[in-house]
């Protein structure tokens, strides 16, 4: 019999142990294999992880954009290059321009934008072997498993925050009880709006950028597309809309939804509008420069400018905004005033280029029609002086040996006035400009920003104007003489012969017509280069009553006023000849006493005329003539170079 001792001893044990030894050295090929490949394709992560973080950095720092020329992409392959990646079918590179957004959770993601390169991202690719044990396991498989990774690596990289300016001209406002009047007209139905609303949004401020968020979900815009959201057709309505959505998202009070919900029911104009004719950015503004205020009610006035500006049709005021009677007004805006953001750095190197931070203010046209039957005790006695006259002139010529043989007669005939006739007065104001022509930024505490601006100039006219020339928003306006007195001729055989076409003012006349001062010209404001704003309020900052520069022209309502009392008249000379004698002599005495007398008529009509124009017209259209009012913000940014920013 066998001991059991034999089996259980050292002998039996030492195969146990080389099985384990065995094992364990498989372990630790294995784990060795393990952390020879994963450290591998750690460091081969990390070295892609670099050409990506490098290429970013440079497509940024040279300025690179995905515009004509795809400079960024080129960028980004010259870094990769220089970094031992070379880019190819197996290995490629992409570079994609665009914005950051910092969404609700205070992350930032990257928003692609082709015409935007505040932002850009590199993303690299690259396939490396998986496993030396993977490859040594497909030598003896029948069916052999991919033995290569595909390795990925992203990098996002940005400028710092560029300085930022805003440029504002402040609507002068005189009287807000006339803005349910005047703004009604714009709209295109009655607005019913309390003093205490539009005091509410006077006193709200909308973020633009909030604004253009919203706008562009209602328009189905991708977030961050702001050239495509300003060039897409929309109208009053949904402008409206989604102001009140802003405003509401904000906490407005009740009385600026209310105010908000009765401007937009009243607003029926659906002329097909761009918010881009309003505002104007730099291109490639990032999200970070569109973090400014705008007036609520400056805002909304906008709105409504800008879609009468789209409109044929002409504003037709009641006759208690302009307080006269017998006196018609029609206001046409030609073009709403605009709101600017962007890099003064870029602003400055060409001030007037297409970088350029500029602002206007609406230009207005202002038509009244004054009906000349209010002077008709005057046309009364210009018609019996003038017509015993003209009886006689004809009976003198008569007599003439010409008529009386029948070769020739001359015959005249007077003509006043016509019955129903209008004098027109046209009233054009641009009302002023600024832009950004210089800034220092050493910190925001240490600023300023350099602008240019011009005030209001004028054109006058008067005469007969045509009112579809006068509505046009590009062509100039045309005026042409309004008849006063016509002393006609005409030629016939003998007495009751066959006549000849009538000659205008053969035996004089007078037409009235004003154009100051001149066609093509303004009657000159005040231009005011390089006014230095000095620390001013950064960006989103209120600015406050002191912070505001006004500019006041000179003399231009003096001028207008001058040029509508003191009429000047157009004089035609007779050309009937000198065999008239002392008739023709006491007819031109005649003329000149009646023509003296409607002068005097007309001026004392339109005298009074220019400040309802002004006072009740203009101003509550945000026209204050002779000044402009402009404010700034400024925000000088960060310094540095391009960083990685996701």
């Amino acid at each position: 019999m066998f001991s059991r001792t034999q089996f259980s001893g050292p002998a039996r044990q030492r195969g146990a142990i080389g099985l384990i030894g065995a094992l364990a050295l498989g372990t630790a090929v294995l784990c060795t294999l393990v952390v020879v490949d994963s450290g591998r394709l750690y460091l081969d992560q990390r070295e892609l992880q670099r050409v990506a973080d490098n290429a970013a950095l440079e497509a940024v720092a040279r300025g690179g954009n995905c515009q004509a020329g795809l400079s960024a992409a080129a960028f980004a392959r010259e870094s990769a290059a220089r970094n031992g990646f070379s880019v190819g079918d197996d290995r490629p590179l992409t570079a994609t321009c665009g914005s950051l957004q910092t969404g609700a959770d205070n992350l930032r993601t990257f928003s692609p934008n082709a015409s935007q390169a505040s932002a850009i991202r590199v993303v690299v690719r690259e396939a490396v072997p998986t496993s030396i044990a993977l490859g040594v396991i497909n030598l003896f498989s029948d069916k052999p498993v991919s033995a290569m990774t595909s390795l990925s690596a992203t990098a996002v990289a940005a400028q710092p925050k560029p300085p930022l300016a805003q440029l504002t001209i402040r609507s002068t406002l005189v009287d807000l009880n006339l803005l349910n009047e005047s703004l009604s007209a714009l709209a295109g139905s009655a607005i019913n709006v309390s003093l205490l609303d539009w005091q509410g949004l006077v006193d709200t401020d909308v973020s633009l950028l909030g604004y253009l968020k919203q706008l562009a979900i209602d328009l189905d815009v991708s977030v961050g597309n702001y050239s495509e959201l300003l060039d897409l057709d929309t109208d009053i309505t949904q402008l409206l809309q989604t102001t009140i959505s802003v405003a509401q998202r904000n906490g407005a009070t009740a009385e600026v939804l209310t105010a908000l919900g009765s401007i937009k029911a009243a607003a029926i104009n659906t002329v097909p509008l761009k918010l881009g004719d309003l505002l104007k950015l730099q291109t490639g503004t990032a999200d970070s420069g569109l973090d400014a205020n705008v007036q609520l009610l400056s805002l909304v006035e906008a709105f409504l400018q800008l879609a009468s500006s789209q409109s044929a049709a002409a504003i037709e005021l009641p006759v208690s905004v302009l307080g006269l009677a017998g006196v018609t007004a029609r206001v046409k805006i030609v073009s709403p005033p605009e709101f600017a953001i962007g890099n003064p750095e870029l602003a400055a190197a060409d001030p007037l280029g297409p970088n350029r931070i500029y602002v206007r203010t609406a230009q207005v046209r202002a038509l009244l029609s004054v009906d000349l039957s209010l002077i008709n005790s005057v046309l009364q006695a210009v018609n019996a002086v003038l017509t015993p006259l003209v009886g006689t002139l004809n009976t003198t010529l008569s007599l003439h040996p010409n008529c009386v043989s029948g070769t020739s007669c001359v015959k005249t005939d007077l003509l006043i006035l016509p019955d129903g006739a209008n004098l027109d007065v046209s009233l054009e104001v641009a009302a002023g400009d600024s832009h950004v022509t210089g800034y220092t930024c050493v910190s925001d505490s240490d600023n300023s920003l350099s602008v240019d601006t011009t005030t209001s100039a004028v054109k006058l006219k008067v005469g007969r104007v045509d009112a579809s020339n006068w509505a046009s928003s590009t062509a100039q306006v045309s005026v042409s003489p309004l008849l006063l007195v016509d002393i006609g001729s005409r030629i016939c055989k003998g007495l009751l012969g066959p006549c000849e076409p009538r000659v205008p003012f053969a035996g004089g006349g007078s037409e009235l017509m004003i154009d100051v001062p001149g066609a093509g010209t303004w009657i000159a404001g005040t231009h005011e280069p390089n006014f230095t704003f000095v620390n001013s309020p950064k960006m989103k900052q209120e600015l406050a009553d002191d912070d505001w520069h006004s500019v006041i022209a000179s003399n231009v309502v003096s001028s207008l006023r001058a040029s509508l009392t003191g009429i000047t008249l157009i004089e035609h000379p007779p050309t009937i000849g000198s065999l008239l004698g002392v008739v023709l002599n006491t007819l031109l005495s005649a003329l000149n006493t009646v023509v003296g007398l409607l002068a005097t008529a007309i001026g004392a009509l339109l005298g009074p005329l220019l400040d309802p124009l002004l006072n009740n017209v203009l101003a509550v259209l945000g026209v204050d003539l002779g000044k402009v009012e402009v404010g700034a913000n400024l925000s000088c940014g960060q310094t540095g170079r391009a960083y990685l920013v996701i």
